[in-house]
């Protein structure tokens, strides 16, 4: 990969197409454009089906967990959704939340933003916000939020130190997140690593997981816990889109990788960052 600025610029780019895209070419085999697998993001991506508040209209399948289930998000909270995409875990937790509350979601994809704000009118919620913005330096004010989420989104922001001091600030003392993400247990593949349909889809993209535990750990938070772990099963008909197949034999021979987690955290004191006080 190159630059941060050309990382944002081909995760904002593939975002944008399939924001355009209908439910249902979204969650077919190939995207609109340049025929790259949208199983990427469906092998990762969970029902959410049984969680009250869903809204399939605002569901792309791009996902990697439930973060608003695991949230204790209570009647009357601010909560913000980090990479608010269509508004999917927007709507869910603006039923956790009641009328009473508030829901603001992130997302510096435009198309993103429009789909989500023409999905909140359909469903008349006057207390759902959609801003564009960057996750790197997040538009909302110092401690403004009770709970953050946010659903395999952090994982494409390059500067991932930078994006959780943001989520620490955004809190008010005594908030907390909840944020799924895919992390690594092991090394991918080069090929794999620089694919660039692989990074949008948050393989390509991922950390160490104590690397990424670490990262939250010196933004400030306290009581660091892991929700929820599964493994990632990539398919060979992906991986024969990057490696030879004696390279697929290798990959699936060798423990499994790639997880996907549901973490965590609370802001415990009223600093602003580490050090601060």
């Amino acid at each position: 990969m190159n630059s941060n600025e050309q990382i944002k610029e081909m995760v904002k780019q593939k975002y944008g197409e399939i924001a355009l895209q209908d439910v249902e070419t979204n969650a077919s085999s190939c995207c609109g454009s340049g025929c790259c697998s949208t199983e990427v993001y469906n092998i990762m991506s969970e029902e959410y089906n049984h969680v009250e508040g869903y809204n399939p209209d605002a569901d792309l399948k791009l996902g990697c967990g439930l973060p608003t289930e695991f949230a204790k998000i209570k009647k009357g909270d601010t909560v913000i959704d980090l990479g608010s995409g269509a508004g999917n875990d927007c709507f869910v937790a603006r039923h956790e939340t009641g009328v009473t509350g508030k829901v603001i979601g992130i997302d510096f994809t435009e198309a993103m933003i429009e789909r989500a704000r023409n999905n909140a009118e359909k469903l008349n919620f006057n207390n759902v916000e959609f801003r564009l913005g960057d996750i790197e330096k997040i538009p909302v004010t110092t401690n403004v939020a009770d709970v953050v989420v946010s659903n395999c989104v952090m994982n494409l922001v390059p500067d991932k130190p930078k994006a959780f001091s943001e989520v620490y600030r955004i809190l008010k003392p005594g908030g907390h997140f909840s944020i799924s993400d895919i992390v690594l247990t092991g090394q991918l593949p080069e090929r794999i690593m620089n694919a660039a349909e692989m990074y949008a889809g948050c393989v390509a993209s991922a950390v160490q997981k104590e690397d990424y535990l670490q990262i939250i750990k010196d933004a400030g938070f306290k009581n660091i816990t892991l929700q929820k772990e599964k493994a990632i099963i990539v398919p060979n008909d992906i991986l024969k889109n990057y490696l030879t197949d004696a390279e697929i034999e290798i990959y699936n021979s060798n423990k499994q990788v790639i997880f996907s987690i549901t973490v965590y955290a609370e802001k415990t004191d009223s600093c602003c960052a580490p050090g601060c006080c």
